[in-house]
């Protein structure tokens, strides 16, 4: 027992010892140590294309870091920027009026003199005589004098300032000399939080023209963009993060970002110095994106369709060339290509995601939806639908017609009015649809309701709606009013709504594969990454999305791709294609010409579907050239006729 008794005298001693007579020592050293995660970037995950090359990778470049102590004061933070101000050299472009204010203002002696500019300041609270001294400098700039390398110390504590609690921030991130390394790295025991490490920037193996499709990435000076900061600080980033602001980049962020790094950190309050860092999450650098684009035939297709265009002497009002080459039967995109022709210099860039946001009226390329919706309300048959082509004259308007039969009246068939693309006929459709009755120099009675039926139709071959694709921005083009019911007519053949390339390819589609609206997509694969840094598994694979099915008969499917095959190889000297005659494997194909403005000058779209093989298709091909000159033949066709023969080259091949 006694045993006991002394434990137990032993034991409240020593409580005694802590809890009396050393106490309030031992609470101090709690509340002046502090235990936080620091979290650091990791490098961004990379894009390759279907063969597995590079199209987006990292480049690593030396950094001068900051990471900021849980209680780095401003005093602490203006110290550390003034000495770290000596031995770099950095861009003072984006110093604001506030950035000097806030770092002239942190002495003492600095607030002291432009206090006493300040009438009635000694009775004011220190928020307010704060409030009055930044007033009091925006309206007297003059009275900062900052030499250039306090300018640059300025920039400096300006962005340490704007970093959060035990986040890392780049001071410079690229550009750094090996001069600024040794004097940085001789006195990083001066500078509380700065480190030399590591940043990453893209860069493009295959050609930088292919970042106007995959888009861009912030950096630590732009930081969150401005639309969806708060979105994604919510997400848990920080306001100087990089993240992807445009395309791929933007769609895929949380896929490419990665997850950051994360370390323990135990400080001395006092001293505010790491006692002891413990890398808690070596964090995992960003997935991979493996996109359904072959790099050489992407490079070749925006190849062919600058060095066309250039070649066309008729584009003075042109505003650019879009082309996407698709998958029918998946939704897989081969290529897109797009340029863009500023019409007051002539100056032509690189535009490629203009395919999914730049709308524009298309032509006769629509005639197949056109054909199709008056099949499928029976107002004509596959066995009945012979209709005259003659010129639509409707009271208090000029007539409307053909192009090759302005006067006469021919009969047609549904087949001959595709291949010979007879606006005539797909007039009187809309007329029949109308429940109207056509009669020359008759007013045009149909109800409204004529614009909803058409539409309708063009809308499940993806026409007038957003396709799906993954990339951000996309359009649905334009749907011109309904208050004049003539213009009904001219929706019918074409020349009324606008659409994009990326919907024409996908209405083109649709018709190739036999009425299924396929989901485009451009990224095939998600996929992690081996130790040695090489491409690692596949963690997701895109599946092919059907949207919509158009329930029509295989017997109505046969006039629309027969028409469609007539317009390349029919025998009628009036056909539209025939420049695409001579391609194997055999194309089907519709072209179209669109009447429009530039400004009161009257210009013309050429655009081109088509598909082949003819009986078994594994290609689409659409293009839209707007603004052409009126007397000018159509590029569209030009374009797509060496864009098919490179797509059995480039991509065809291989994969046999």
């Amino acid at each position: 027992m006694w045993t006991v008794g002394i434990l137990l005298l032993l034991l409240i001693g020593r409580l005694f010892y802590l809890q009396v007579l050393n106490g309030d020592t031992y609470k101090a050293d709690v509340s002046d140590s502090d235990t936080s995660t620091e979290t650091t970037n990791v490098q961004r995950g990379m894009i390759y294309d279907s063969t597995g090359k590079v199209l987006v990778g990292n480049a690593a470049h030396q950094a001068i870091t900051y990471t900021r102590g849980s209680t780095d004061t401003s005093a602490e933070i203006y110290r550390t920027a003034n000495i770290l101000g000596k031995y770099l050299n950095l861009s003072v472009s984006t110093l604001t009026k506030r950035n000097k204010i806030d770092y002239y203002l942190v002495p003492t002696s600095h607030q002291k003199k432009v206090l006493a500019q300040i009438p009635g300041h000694k009775g004011m609270s220190e928020s307010k005589q704060s409030n009055e001294e930044i007033k009091y400098l925006e309206n007297h700039p003059g009275f900062i004098k900052l030499t250039s390398r306090q300018k640059i110390k300025a920039m400096i504590y300006a962005d340490m300032s704007s970093t959060t609690s035990l986040e890392t921030t780049y001071i410079k991130e690229t550009g750094v000399t090996s001069k600024e390394i040794a004097e940085v790295g001789e006195h990083l025991n001066q500078m509380t939080g700065i480190k030399v490490g590591t940043s990453w920037t893209r860069n493009y193996p295959q050609g930088k023209a292919i970042a106007s499709l995959t888009g861009t990435v912030s950096n630590s000076k732009t930081g969150l963009p401005s639309d969806s900061v708060n979105e994604l600080l919510s997400e848990g980033y920080s306001r100087n993060d990089s993240v992807g602001i445009s395309y791929l980049e933007q769609e895929y962020q949380s896929t490419l970002a990665g997850t950051k790094k994360e370390t323990e950190v135990s400080s001395s309050g006092n001293s505010n110095s790491v006692q002891k860092a413990v890398t808690k999450y070596e964090g995992k650098k960003g997935d991979n994106l493996v996109l359904t684009i072959n790099s050489k035939f992407q490079n070749k297709v925006q190849s062919i369709l600058k060095s066309d265009y250039e070649a066309y002497g008729s584009k003075s009002h042109s505003t650019g060339a879009y082309i996407v080459v698709m998958n029918p039967n998946t939704g897989a995109i081969y290529a897109m290509g797009g340029l863009d022709r500023n019409t007051s210099t002539g100056k032509i860039t690189n535009d490629q995601i203009g395919s999914i946001n730049h709308s524009i009226v298309m032509g006769s390329v629509v005639k197949g939806a056109t054909v199709m919706g008056a099949l499928m309300k029976g107002v004509i048959t596959p066995s009945n639908n012979t209709l005259y082509d003659q010129p639509i004259k409707i009271a208090g308007t000029p007539s409307k017609s053909s192009w090759w039969n302005t006067s006469g009246k021919v009969a047609i068939t549904a087949e001959e009015a595709l291949e010979v693309s007879s606006n005539s006929y797909m007039m009187q459709l809309a007329m029949k649809e109308g429940n109207f009755t056509y009669s020359s120099g008759a007013a045009l009675t149909m109800k409204k309701s004529i614009f909803t039926k058409l539409r309708n139709v063009f809308n499940q071959f993806g026409l007038g709606v957003k396709t799906g694709i993954d990339l951000p921005g996309e359009t649905t083009g334009y749907t011109g009013p309904t208050n004049v019911i003539g213009k009904a007519l001219d929706l019918s053949y074409g020349n009324y709504d606008s659409y994009t390339v990326m919907q024409l390819a996908q209405y083109a589609s649709t018709i190739a594969n036999g009425g299924y609206r396929m989901k485009p997509y451009i990224v095939k694969e998600i996929r992690g990454t081996n130790k040695n840094g090489s491409l690692g598994p596949v963690e997701s694979t895109t599946q092919p999305t059907v949207l919509n099915t158009i329930n029509a008969n295989q017997s109505d499917w046969n006039v629309v791709r027969q028409g469609m095959y007539m317009v390349v190889h029919g025998s009628s000297p009036y056909k539209t294609g025939s420049a695409l005659e001579d391609l194997s494997p055999a194309v089907a194909a519709k072209t179209g010409t669109a009447e429009t403005f530039a400004g009161t000058t009257s210009t013309l779209t050429h655009s081109l579907i088509m598909f082949g093989p003819y009986k078994n298709p594994k290609v689409v091909v659409a293009i839209a050239v707007p603004g052409a000159d009126t007397n000018s033949s159509s590029i569209a066709v030009t374009v797509g006729h060496d864009v098919y023969q490179a797509f059995w080259k480039y991509v065809e091949a291989k994969n046999n």
